[in-house]
């Protein structure tokens, strides 16, 4: 049996396609984008995931 995951998006997120969506598995969190959901995952383990949301929340990426 193939697992498919559970894409989430923000109920914050408007109904635009402006957003990321989320999915959590025991392995893998992957993120995609919804303005081409066709177009390539990012997957993290566990670890660098948070390394990765630390960043983010810190404005490491910021413009």
């Amino acid at each position: 049996m193939i697992d498919y995951p559970t894409w989430r998006k923000s109920s914050r997120s408007s109904n635009q396609t402006t957003c990321v969506e989320l999915s959590v598995s025991v392995e893998l969190t992957s993120i995609r984008d919804t303005k081409n959901r066709n177009g390539g995952t990012l997957a993290f383990a566990d670890m660098p995931y948070q390394v990765f949301l630390n960043a983010i929340k810190a404005g490491r990426f910021d413009r």
